[in-house]
C-alpha cells in the first residue's frame, strides 16, 4: 500500500470514529486506522487524533483495557506546523501517547505528544495534558496538575 492510500485509509478511519454514533464501530475504525485499542474501552463522539498520515504509523496511539475517553477529546501525536515557515523556527514534537487500564479522560481534555496517563489515573475535563500522569492520580487544569491520589 503507497503512502498516500495508506494515509488516505487512516484519515477515513480516524473520520468514522470521530463521528460514528455505536462505540463498536468507532473502535474499530481506531483500530483500522493502526492505533492499539484494548478490550472494554469506550471512546465518546469528537475524539480527534492529530498525527502524520505517513506510513507506517510514526508515532502511535494506545488505549489500555477498560478506559474510558469522553466526547470531544483531543490527542496529539505530532506537532506538526504542515508547510508553514515556522516550522523552521520551532521544534516538531512526535511521539506516541499511551492511556493506561482503567483510566478515565474527561470531555474536551487534550493530550500532548508523549504523555502517558497511568492505569486508574483520571484526566479532568478540559484538562491539557502536558506531562506524565501517575497511576491512581487524579489531574485537572491547564497545564494539568495532580489534585488528588485515589490510593496511597
Amino acid at each position: 500500500m503507497t503512502t498516500a492510500v495508506a494515509g488516505a485509509r487512516r484519515k477515513v478511519m480516524k473520520a468514522v470514529a470521530r463521528t460514528f454514533p455505536l462505540n463498536a464501530v468507532r473502535l474499530r475504525a481506531l483500530r483500522a486506522a493502526g492505533y492499539e485499542i484494548g478490550k472494554g474501552v469506550y471512546v465518546g463522539e469528537g475524539l480527534h487524533v492529530t498525527d502524520e498520515l505517513a506510513s507506517p504509523l510514526v508515532a502511535g496511539l494506545s488505549i489500555g483495557e477498560r478506559a474510558s475517553v469522553a466526547q470531544r477529546v483531543i490527542v496529539v501525536l505530532s506537532s506538526h506546523p504542515n508547510d508553514s515557515e515556522l516550522r523552521r523556527h520551532v521544534g516538531v514534537r512526535t511521539a506516541a501517547v499511551q492511556i493506561g487500564h482503567d483510566a478515565w479522560i474527561g470531555a474536551a481534555a487534550i493530550l500532548l505528544p508523549g504523555v502517558t496517563v497511568g492505569h486508574h489515573a483520571v484526566v479532568g475535563a478540559g484538562a491539557v495534558v502536558t506531562r506524565n500522569v501517575e497511576p491512581w492520580t487524579v489531574v485537572a487544569g491547564n497545564p494539568a496538575r495532580p489534585i488528588r491520589r485515589l490510593r496511597d
